[in-house]
């Protein structure tokens, strides 16, 4: 595929490094700074070959039937439940996104709001705009010597249990994984003795369908008294009219919340929340990676892989297909196949380029459950016949040919 013929469509206001990069590259593309509904991307999309999107957009079976030219996504964020990849993947469709980028953004968030609920810094900071001067101590704390207790101990948690011990907080976690863990932090045997021995409790789980209210009533009242509550991985994980419920008892003292079940599309739409107007609790509208520096690393990393999957058919760190990076040869042409995971499949294609006498320069296979994808170098003699013939095979799910 030559790069001029490459149609880029990025939603929710991606970073303008990720769009100069891309231009470079001599892509066209096209942006806007709001999320698409369905209709909306189902009557963009059509002759798109790279869709750019954050946390909003959702790509649905309709939405991929629609595209069929679409090669990869890239969810530029952690999260990629806004995208349905068992669909994207039967469309022959690549699923990249940043896994890592934001991770210092959204745990640095978290202390900030930790320490501030601690400090009952947001109260403070509420009376003395209504004009009333509450100079006290009562029910502010200093972090130091508290206990921390992370629910969900991945990128985000384990980083943030580093930085919650150089505080000097005592550092509990509980992961339905096994997980190692870092520096003096202790692993609960459950989440209920999490909950019964954590001061702060904050989840930074994924967002897999089965954490679906993970956290609701049962699991508030299990909370210390006087303990505070954080949530910045999803919103579906949590009841927040239980949250509420327990913040109006005097049960909790404070909660930090910035995702939501239902968030608005764009910037200075309403927001809609049963959590409005409580003092004692910070609300922020997703921000949790909002920073400068990891929209900017998202923006490069995310297109990054665009770019090596268009002109090298690298799948590294693809979210549904098997990881394959093969360096290539100069002077070769690269076919690239995804397919159907089953016996021979590779022997059948190498079998019928001997047959043209193609010889094979380079290549490698990778698996991954149902898929199978297969990258073949060779320096001449690959014709269309051969490439009809390939994609005809009922095993292909796609076939690209790389110039």
């Amino acid at each position: 595929m030559h790069p001029k013929t490459v149609r880029v469509l990025l939603l929710e206001q991606i970073h303008p490094d990720a769009i100069e990069l891309l231009q470079s590259h001599g892509f066209e593309v096209t942006s806007a700074n709001r999320a698409f509904d369905e209709d909306e991307l189902v009557e963009a999309i059509a002759d798109v070959h790279l869709l750019g999107i954050r946390s909003k957009t959702q790509v649905t079976e309709r939405v991929l039937a629609a595209a069929p030219n679409l090669l990869a996504i890239g969810a530029f964020c952690i999260g990629t439940n806004q995208i349905d990849l068992v669909s994207a993947t039967s469309h022959g469709v690549t699923v990249f996104n940043a896994p890592f980028s934001n991770t210092r953004s959204v745990v640095e968030l978290a202390i900030a709001e930790l320490i501030a609920l601690t400090r009952r810094l947001s109260e403070k900071n509420a009376l003395l705009h209504a004009g009333v001067w509450d100079k006290s101590a009562e029910g502010a704390h200093e972090v130091r010597g508290r206990t921390l207790g992370i629910v969900g101990y991945g990128n985000i948690g384990t980083q943030l249990s580093v930085l919650a011990e150089n505080l000097g907080m005592r550092v509990l976690f509980y992961d339905t994984s096994d997980k190692l863990a870092l520096g003096n932090a202790q692993r609960s045997a459950s989440l209920k003795e999490l909950l019964h021995d954590a001061d702060v409790v904050t989840l930074h789980v994924d967002g897999r369908p089965e954490n679906k209210n993970i956290f609701g009533e049962a699991e508030f009242a299990a909370m210390r008294d006087g303990s505070i509550f954080l949530n910045l991985s999803r919103g579906f994980v949590v009841d927040y009219a239980a949250l509420r419920s327990h913040i109006e008892s005097g049960h909790i003292v404070g909660a930090a919340v910035d995702v939501f079940p239902v968030e608005p599309k764009g910037r200075g739409d309403e927001f809609v929340s049963e959590l409005r107007g409580l003092p004692n609790v910070i609300l922020t509208p997703h921000i949790g990676g909002s920073t400068e520096e990891a929209q900017q690393d998202i923006g490069q990393f995310v297109t990054n892989k665009f770019l090596s999957f268009v002109a090298e058919g690298s799948t590294a760190l693809s979210v549904n297909l098997p990881g394959l990076d093969l360096p290539r040869r100069e002077g070769t042409l690269r076919m690239v196949h995804l397919h159907r995971n089953v016996p021979g499949v590779l022997a059948r294609i190498n079998g019928l380029l001997a047959e043209h006498q193609v010889n094979v320069e380079a290549q490698l296979l990778g698996t991954r459950g149902e898929l199978g994808y297969v990258v073949t170098d060779s320096a001449s003699g690959v014709t269309q016949a051969i490439v009809d013939e390939i994609r005809a095979m009922p095993e292909t799910i796609r076939l690209r040919v790389v110039f």
